[in-house]
C-alpha cells in the first residue's frame, strides 16, 4: 500500500481486496495516516454478481463501512415503491438498481410496508367490490393471504411492530377511521387503539424499542402528529400547528435510532421534508424545492428516501439529512409511498 501516494488525494482510510482459496474475499482497512492496516475481515462471497450475488456484494461494501464507521451502510438494502400508474407494488435496490415488480399486473395496491426482516410485505389492495383489505404477502414465495376482518372493509396505511407480531392500520367508517391492531402472525384478531366520532387517525409508525407510535391524527381540526403507547393508551399531540405559517402535516416515521421524527408538511400548500428531534423538540427542515412527501428512513438512520415532483412527475430522490445531498433513484414511472427495508439485505 502506497501511503503516501493516497494521502496526497485527501483520503484518510483505503479498502484493499484480494480474493482467496474457496470463493472467499479478504478485506483490508488501512489507516493512511498511521500506515497500518487497522482491521482485516475474511467474507465467502460469489463473486459474479449475478443474481442475489450483487446483493452479496452490496453487503460486502456494508462491511467496509461497518469497519471505518462503526455503522452498517445501506447498500444491501431495498426500497418498496407504488407504481403512479400502474398502482403495482415494485421493489429496487437502495442504488436504483434491480427493479422488479412484486404484486400481479391488474391488481391495484396502496400502502407497502416491510416487515422487520424484510421477508415479508403488507399492503392494501383495492378490491373490485370497493373494499379495501390488508394483505400480507411473503416476498420470498409470493403467496397473498388477507388479514381476517380485513375484507368487507376499507384499510389504510398499515405498519409492522418492530419484533414483527404486529400489524397496525387505519380502517375508515362513516363515523371516522380509527387505528387497530392485528396479529401479523395468525392474520387475526382485530383490536381497536383509538377512539372518538368524526376525527381521522391515520398513518401510523412504531418507535424502534416498539413501546410507542406516532400517527396522523384531525382530532383538534387540521392534521397534526401524536403519538400513544403501543396499546392505545397515553395518547398525545407530539408535533404540532405553526399556526399561520405552515398546513398539514402527514406521513410521520420514527427513525431506527429513535431519536428523530420524519414527516412532510405543507408551506404554502407545498409539502416539504421535516425532521423533528424528540430530545430538543426542534423542527429542521431538509427539502424545498418543488413538492416533497411520504419520507421513510434507511436503517442507517441517516438517509431518507422521498417522493419529489422536481423533475415534473412522482420520482423517488434519497437525501442524506448529515450532507444534505440529494440523488434520484430513476423508475421508468412515476413513483409514490416509498417503503424502505429494515433489516439489511431486505429480502431474498
Amino acid at each position: 500500500m502506497n501511503y503516501t501516494f493516497y494521502r496526497t488525494l485527501g483520503a484518510s482510510l483505503a479498502v484493499e481486496l484480494h480474493p482467496a482459496p474457496g470463493s472467499a474475499l479478504i478485506i483490508r482497512l488501512h489507516d493512511l495516516a498511521a500506515e497500518r492496516v487497522r482491521n482485516e475481515l475474511v467474507v465467502a462471497l460469489d463473486q459474479s454478481g449475478a443474481g442475489e450475488g450483487r446483493m452479496a456484494i452490496h453487503a460486502v461494501a456494508d462491511e467496509i463501512v461497518r469497519l471505518a464507521t462503526g455503522q452498517p451502510g445501506i447498500a444491501a438494502t431495498r426500497i418498496l415503491f407504488l407504481g403512479h400508474d400502474d398502482k403495482r407494488i415494485w421493489r429496487v435496490d437502495s442504488d436504483g438498481a434491480n427493479l422488479v415488480p412484486v404484486t400481479p399486473a391488474g391488481v391495484p395496491t396502496i400502502s407497502p410496508a416491510w416487515s422487520p426482516d424484510g421477508r415479508r410485505m403488507a399492503y392494501v389492495q383495492l378490491s373490485p367490490n370497493g373494499s379495501k383489505p390488508i394483505v400480507v404477502q411473503s416476498l420470498t414465495a409470493g403467496t397473498r393471504a388477507p388479514v381476517r376482518g380485513t375484507e368487507g372493509s376499507q384499510n389504510i396505511t398499515p405498519v409492522f411492530s418492530p419484533d414483527g407480531r404486529r400489524l397496525v392500520f387505519a380502517r375508515m367508517a362513516e363515523e371516522g377511521t380509527a387505528l387497530y391492531a392485528a396479529n401479523a402472525e395468525q392474520l387475526c384478531c382485530l383490536e381497536r387503539l383509538t377512539s372518538g366520532r368524526f376525527a381521522e387517525n391515520f398513518s401510523p409508525a412504531y418507535s424502534p424499542d416498539g413501546r410507542r407510535i406516532v400517527f396522523v391524527s384531525t382530532r383538534a381540526g387540521g392534521q397534526q402528529i401524536y403519538s400513544m403507547s403501543a396499546d392505545g393508551t397515553d395518547q398525545a399531540l407530539l408535533i404540532s400547528f405553526d399556526f399561520g405559517q405552515t398546513g398539514n402535516s402527514n406521513a410521520p416515521e420514527w427513525s431506527p435510532d429513535g431519536a428523530t421524527v420524519g414527516f412532510h408538511r405543507e408551506i404554502g400548500g407545498i409539502p416539504q421534508i421535516f425532521a423533528f428531534d424528540l430530545a430538543s423538540r426542534s423542527l429542521r427542515q431538509l427539502t424545498s424545492l418543488s413538492r416533497n412527501e411520504d419520507p421513510s428512513w434507511a436503517p442507517d438512520g441517516r438517509h431518507i428516501v422521498f417522493v419529489s415532483h422536481r423533475t415534473g412527475r412522482r420520482q423517488l430522490f434519497v437525501v442524506d439529512t448529515e450532507t444534505n445531498r440529494v440523488r434520484q433513484l430513476m423508475t421508468a414511472g412515476a413513483a409514490r409511498l416509498p417503503a424502505w427495508s429494515r433489516s439489511l439485505g431486505g429480502s431474498r
